[in-house]
């Protein structure tokens, strides 16, 4: 399932060269379906919603469903156990002080020779949060609500919208519902896919548009946030999930197979991989998958992912092994080394970094609090996790007193007129007096 493979080697080279230029390949037949769901939400509004979320999730669905009443919002809270409520409170205020010191603040700068110049921050006045169903409702994705709502809120967005799928019966988990109330969000809606995001980035006569769409989701989900860019602004185009461990001789291979799962298990497209020094753990961690394998809910998923996409990589010595990190950027990475924080200067490239044995993954994922939202498929190299800024955009500032204008007009005219732009000079020169 997991061979192991030396760096060394022809096999070893080309796996790496594999994943540096890995793609997330959407078929054509996918964009066409995406693009045709667009356009119906676009043209038909509310019609098309409650079409496709009848012939896809609840076959009863009708328009006057799409909205989650304030009766749903309360009534879910007594479906809900105690210790999830803390858990929930706990992640919402460890979410919220991370990301508080992401807000940027405006500034201004003046010069003596009267000119002010700066920087105004402002929020979107709306954003659309998605959030995916989990197995028809089964399994919430609460966490996707607490990543997504507590950084829109700490920007200032002033109106928040979630959309998720309903499930069978056109009800929404009560778990993501105490979610959505705790985190102080009350307008939400039962959409799911591409709709949601058509409907979100368009309007329809029920929901309003927004004006940045974020969120996780599938191939239609992602190609739809792909294909409204530019309409709104979206938060990013994230493939499958990514987890890359850098392991020495000292790292349990207990801890490093259920790290490598706790990825494998997201989807059979997502991509597990070690690189180690030990030939021990080489050794090791292929037996210690197959054990643990037996007893996950996912295991069908977890085995496919591994065989299709993970990678048990030999390396010589860490300064190698972070080479090859940097070039692959992963979405995750963990650092199970005897000194994660010597090694951390070396990473370049990652969308997380995880230091230490005590520091698994899923730590990131619900409730140390920098958010869960990461680049894939190598897009760490230029982009970051979903934050704050996100939700933000700067205006900037310009204002000349008449001292200021003519010690610059001059040379506004000289390369205005060097790019055959006369119009622009001569709205210099009618000020020059």
């Amino acid at each position: 399932m997991l061979k192991p493979v030396h760096y060394n080697t022809a096999e070893g080279k080309n796996r790496v060269n594999s994943l540096i230029n890995r793609q997330f390949e959407i078929s054509s037949q996918h964009e066409t379906r995406v693009k045709e769901i667009l356009e119906q939400v676009k043209s038909k509004g509310d019609q098309a919603v409650v079409q496709y979320t009848r012939q896809y999730d609840s076959p009863d669905f009708e328009i006057k469903d799409l909205a989650v009443s304030q009766q749903e919002l309360k009534a879910a809270y007594s479906k809900v156990d105690n210790d999830f409520l803390s858990s929930i409170k706990k992640a919402i205020s460890n979410i919220e002080e991370f990301h508080m010191h992401q807000k940027p603040k405006s500034w201004i700068m003046t010069r003596e020779d009267g000119a002010i110049l700066g920087q105004i921050v402002r929020p979107v006045d709306a954003a659309g949060l998605y959030v995916p169903g989990g197995r028809g409702g089964e399994t919430p994705l609460v966490s996707s609500v607490l990543m997504n709502a507590i950084p829109a809120k700490i920007a200032g967005v002033k109106r928040i919208v979630i959309t998720t799928p309903p499930d069978k019966h056109g009800a929404v988990n009560p778990h993501l519902l105490v979610a959505v109330s705790e985190v102080g969000v009350s307008e939400i809606y039962k959409m799911g896919s591409a709709w949601a995001i058509g409907a979100m980035a368009f309007g329809t006569e029920t929901v309003a548009p927004v004006d940045v769409v974020v969120g996780p989701g599938n191939v239609y989900v992602t190609l739809a946030k792909k294909m409204i860019a530019g309409i709104v602004g979206i938060d990013m185009v994230a493939g499958p999930s990514e987890v890359l461990i850098i392991a020495d001789e000292g790292a349990p291979s207990e801890f490093v197979a259920a790290d490598l799962l706790s990825q494998a298990e997201h989807d059979p497209m997502a991509t597990a991989m070690l690189i180690t020094t030990s030939t021990r753990l080489a050794e090791e961690v292929p037996v210690e998958l197959k054990r643990q394998l037996e007893k996950l809910g996912r295991q069908e998923t977890a085995t496919e992912s591994l065989k299709t996409n993970g990678l048990l990589l030999v390396v010589d010595d860490l300064e190698t092994a972070t080479e090859i990190a940097n070039r692959i950027g992963p979405e995750h990475l963990e650092l199970l080394v005897s000194d994660p924080w010597g090694l951390l200067p070396k990473i370049r490239h990652a969308g997380a970094i995880f230091l230490g044995n005590a520091t698994p993954e899923p730590i990131g994922d619900y409730i140390a609090g920098p958010n869960h939202v990461l680049p894939t498929m190598g897009t760490a190299r230029f982009s970051s996790a979903l934050g704050v800024e996100t939700f933000l955009k700067h205006s900037s500032i310009i204002s000349y007193s008449q001292e200021a204008f003519q010690k610059d007009a001059d040379d506004v005219i000289r390369l205005a007129e060097i790019e055959g732009l006369t119009a622009h000079a001569q709205s210099i020169r009618v000020r020059q007096g």
